[in-house]
């Protein structure tokens, strides 16, 4: 497939992909002090595929920070990113499936520059699910997996690996590895513990204060046409941007990609020399707050950068800090928080009003409303507004009610209509659930129709006798070896149960 992206790997100065380090306020960040390309966090296939992209719109949070989000079922956002970046950002994943990789770069490709799979990282919740340095011992599956990516997506693919233990070995690989079209492969110039030889037998994993293996890296851009990014030179070479040159020119390589330098001191990208600390800090608070990064991810970042500094006051003070606002105090930075606190409030209340009015117009006429809710206090056990409504549509032989839901991404509150004999009603207060939702809007018809709900001050409830009954006759029929049909109220049970379907958002 055709490329049509700009993204370049040659001449670039690139942020690495680095765990808990990599996420937006930092990529922004490198991107301001000269970064040519940025990698994100390496994200997990299977946990991305869970995700819902939310982009910028009416009732999301997005809309208010100016981002697409990719969220988790539990409201936890995985992957942020925003148009600043979107020309500039490549997407890693750590992934052992072909086609879940695929999945996820379709799910992302159009809000990033890139793809990128990780071959290099050596952790064991990664090797372990095959995943990471565990995929340079199986070449068949990096075949497959980058091959899929090519042909499958739009966007350039790339991978990151390690060298193996034989420079031999190495260059098979990624001469085999530049056969699948990828627009580049990163390299790692330390060396992978993968398997060899036997099941048994392991090569030590190297680690950062090794020397980095600058020959094998040079070896490995003499052997390919692609472009090969040289990665692994903060602890033997890179300290200040100068450093960045020295270190292409000794692997020969197309572009270097830094992660500890960068992740210690952002502004080693600037071409006019390092920003004192202090300043890069406040700079890296700056966007964890306009983009409301969690807490402890902005407090993870900022301690990599004091380093040996964590033993004094500002530091000690920083490790107590519990919220964004007290890492700002920390940083001489209370003024900010609340300016942007204030501006994030301003903006969410004017966007509710705006919305608010919108809805109002375009609310449909014909649909019934009332200001109810539905307290199950109020209600026999198990009995509730759905099932009268079901039984009274069952008796006037009309079509079972059928519900439509909807989500507020903003305030996560669900608003039902239901449909019953062609007449749609629903209540104008929003729920914290989308069967509460369901429930007041069969509360809304019921009222509407001047039939019973089943509340407790009815007085006899006709549903909990006929349930009885039913229960009873199912006990005599199962006494006398009778398999008969479950009663009507089970039944009611199912049909409810199982409307309880995905809810859209507005």
């Amino acid at each position: 497939m055709t490329v049509n992206t700009p993204l370049c790997f040659r001449g670039k100065k690139i942020l690495a992909p680095m765990v808990r380090v990599g996420t937006l306020p930092m990529r922004l960040l490198a991107l301001d002090y000269g970064a040519d390309i940025v990698y994100c966090e390496e994200l997990i296939d299977i946990k991305m595929m869970q995700c819902k992209r939310v982009i910028n719109g009416k009732y999301s949070i997005s809309f208010v920070l100016d981002t697409v989000d990719f969220v988790a079922p539990n409201e936890r956002v995985v992957f942020r990113t925003c148009e600043r970046e979107r020309r500039h950002v490549v997407f890693q994943m750590g992934s052992a499936d072909a086609e879940r990789a695929l999945a996820v770069a379709k799910l992302v490709e159009n809000d990033v520059a890139g793809i990128d799979i990780n071959m290099g990282c050596p952790k064991e919740y990664s090797t372990k699910a095959s995943m990471g340095a565990a995929l340079l011992s199986d070449p068949d599956k990096i075949e497959s997996i980058l091959s899929t990516l090519v042909k499958g997506i739009c966007k350039p693919v790339t991978c990151k690996i390690r060298i193996l233990p034989s420079v031999e070995d190495t260059l098979s690989l990624v001469k085999r590895i530049e056969k699948t079209g990828i627009a580049a492969i990163a390299v790692h110039g330390r060396k992978s513990l993968v398997l060899f030889l036997s099941l048994l037998e392991r090569k030590k994993e190297e680690r950062p204060q090794h020397p980095v293996h600058c020959d094998v890296i040079k070896a490995i851009s003499e052997a390919v046409s692609i472009p090969v990014i040289a990665n692994g030179g903060s602890h033997d070479f890179i300290k200040e941007y100068t450093d960045i040159e020295t270190f292409r020119k000794a692997t020969a390589a197309s572009s270097v990609m830094i992660a500890r330098a960068a992740m210690w001191n952002p502004s080693v990208f600037r071409k006019e020399g390092l920003f004192p600390l202090k300043e890069v800090m406040q700079d890296y608070i700056k966007y964890a707050v306009r983009y409301d990064n969690h807490y402890t991810n902005t407090k993870y970042c900022l301690c990599q950068m004091l380093r040996e500094q964590l033993e004094t006051t500002q530091g000690k003070k920083l490790h107590t800090a519990q919220s964004t606002q007290e890492i700002c105090e920390v940083f001489e930075m209370a003024d900010f928080y609340e300016e942007m606190t204030a501006i994030f409030e301003a903006k969410k209340t004017s966007l509710e009003t705006e919305t608010q009015d919108e809805d109002d117009q375009m609310e449909d006429p014909d649909v019934i409303k009332m200001p109810v809710r539905f307290d199950k206090r109020e209600y026999p056990p198990q009995i509730t507004p759905k099932m009268y409504l079901l039984e009274w549509c069952r008796k006037e032989k009309h079509p079972q009610p059928v519900y439509e839901t909807v989500q507020r991404p903003l305030d996560r509150l669900f608003c039902s209509v239901v449909t019953v004999a062609e007449q749609k009603y629903r209540s104008t207060l929003w729920d914290k659930s989308k069967k509460l939702a369901e429930q007041a809007a069969a509360i809304v018809c019921l009222r509407t129709l001047g039939v019973p709900e089943g509340k407790l001050c009815e007085g006899e409830n006709h549903l909990i006798n006929k349930r009885k009954r039913e229960d009873q006759e199912h006990l005599n029929n199962r006494d006398h070896g009778e398999d008969l049909a479950e009663p009507s109220h089970k039944k009611a049970n199912f049909i409810e149960e199982t409307s309880d379907t995905n809810v859209p958002k507005m």
